[in-house]
């Protein structure tokens, strides 16, 4: 090894691997640079005594990704990942009067992702942006992603925002990291993620399942292409596609059921025994979950942007792309439409008689969905909108590229989260094991970025430790 720059990269056509390794040798100084090709990656510099030991532990690093596949390569040569964005047009309301909006804030950017819960209203665009609000429409934070947000979804508490860039970043924590890594050759449209097990589905109608060490775990070829529908649950995962709806068993082994609707599917939701499709022909399908049977039709006027409903399906809603907003009852009964004053809504959430919806023009808006509100409103009585402004001196959480550790002088045995070219891993650091080997953690662990006490570790089968008994987190 000579002093310069070497440059490889490992891609695959499975598209399983898509990264590049790049060494440089300054004098004593020897820079890595590595991660996802078409990104500028993570970087890791280390001083050594004497030329000659840097030069040989470049020499080093560079073997092992040689043994493992790598390849000198010009940079640049190969394009990165594939990028669909959502081509949507909106045009005004045709519906006679305004929703009652209570709040609204705008973001600036088209916005796609949404997730409502107990504590937080979440919203993320187009341009990475990614915003927490609290009920009365206070802004609490503000994320930067490096990409563009497809969307935002839930796994019990942890929150998730799968991005243009094919990565997922858990926004759980103050400070954003990376959880999973989708494969380069996938187009991703939409994601879900259900107990850690995350499916995605692409502009081929493909689905691909992968869990949450970013193993492939299955994938199937869906009838129809531009799937924009996925949805999960214990049984199976549903997938929405130009066709219709097809399920598929939660392990792949098998497809459940497969229902075809008159228009492409283009939104999904789901509850307990069904789930619900948008489709460009107008209409949100319910169909139930058990035998892919259709139950009720809710037709709109215009084709069908999003959907959502009250629990158990009590009410339907649905966003078109004409600006309006509609409720229906759960045998298909309009109940009534109303323009949503802000563009079309392309996600919506319902919760606690309220409307949450994410529109074309960035807007993230809070609808009264109050029976006297509704009624006021299609009189022409509406509250007037607070229009919520992030003030210019709220910090912006940004994704880390180092595994941030803390100490500790705990009792227990202690456990290290490192970055493994691009992958978190976690070792123990204490003595009396093989430092070598990885730490594998329950799904409720898989929060990263600090040191963990274990009260009680047993060694397992294959090279891993199977965590049991109390993990504290240390702060």
């Amino acid at each position: 090894m000579t002093q310069g720059t070497t440059y490889l990269e490992l891609s695959e056509d499975s598209g399983s691997a898509h990264k590049f390794y790049e060494v440089t040798v300054a004098g004593t100084v020897v820079d890595i640079r590595y991660g996802r090709i078409g990104t500028d990656g993570s970087r890791q510099t280390s001083t050594f005594p004497t030329v000659e030991k840097a030069e040989a532990a470049a020499a080093k690093k560079i073997g092992e990704k040689v043994r493992k596949g790598y390849a000198p390569s010009v940079m640049g040569a190969r394009a990165a990942r594939s990028i669909t964005r959502r081509a949507v047009m909106s045009a005004p309301s045709t519906a006679r009067a305004t929703a009652p909006v209570l709040w609204r804030f705008r973001t600036a950017s088209s916005a796609f992702g949404i997730h409502i819960d107990g504590d937080r209203c979440w919203v993320g665009n187009q341009s990475g942006d990614v915003y927490s609000l609290g009920h009365d429409g206070q802004v609490l934070s503000r994320f930067q992603l490096p990409e563009g947000v497809k969307c935002l979804v839930a796994d019990d508490f942890w929150i998730y925002a799968g991005c243009d860039d094919g990565s997922v970043y858990d926004l759980s924590g103050k400070i954003p990291h990376a959880a999973y890594r989708i494969a380069e050759d996938v187009d991703i449209y939409w994601l879900d993620i259900h107990e850690g097990v995350l499916a995605v589905s692409d502009a081929g109608g493909r689905l691909v399942v992968i869990d949450h060490e970013e193993e492939h775990q299955w994938s199937r070829n869906s009838p129809g292409t531009g799937a924009w529908m996925v949805r999960g649950d214990d049984a199976a995962v549903y997938h929405g596609h130009s066709a219709g709806v097809t399920a598929y068993a939660a392990d792949g082994g098998r497809e459940v059921w497969n229902t075809k609707t008159p228009g492409a599917v283009l939104f999904g939701w789901q509850e307990t025994d069904h789930v619900y499709a948008g489709t460009g022909r107008h209409v949100v399908h319910k169909i139930a979950k058990a035998d892919g049977r259709a139950v009720a039709e809710y037709r709109c006027d215009t084709a069908v942007y999003s959907c959502a409903t009250a629990p158990d399906g009590r009410y339907v809603f649905a966003g078109d792309s004409a600006s309006s907003v509609y409720c229906f009852a759960a045998d298909g009964r309009r109940l009534w439409k109303l323009g949503t004053g802000c563009g079309s809504a392309l996600s919506m959430q319902y919760r606690d008689e309220r409307l949450y919806i994410v529109t074309t023009d960035g807007s993230l808006a809070c609808v009264d969905a109050t029976e006297p509100a509704i009624t006021a409103a299609q009189g022409g009585v509406v509250p007037t909108v607070l229009d919520v402004k992030a003030s210019a001196a709220m910090p912006v959480a940004t994704p880390t590229t180092t595994i941030a550790t803390t100490t500790s002088t705990a009792t227990g045995t202690v456990v290290e989260c490192i970055d493994d070219h691009g992958r978190v891993r976690v070792r123990v650091v204490g003595t009396g094991y093989q430092t070598g080997w990885n730490v594998q953690f329950p799904r409720d662990m898989r929060v990263v970025g600090a040191r963990y006490v274990v009260e009680e570790i047993h060694e397992a089968s294959r090279g891993f430790y199977r965590v049991r008994g109390e993990i504290k987190r240390l702060v």
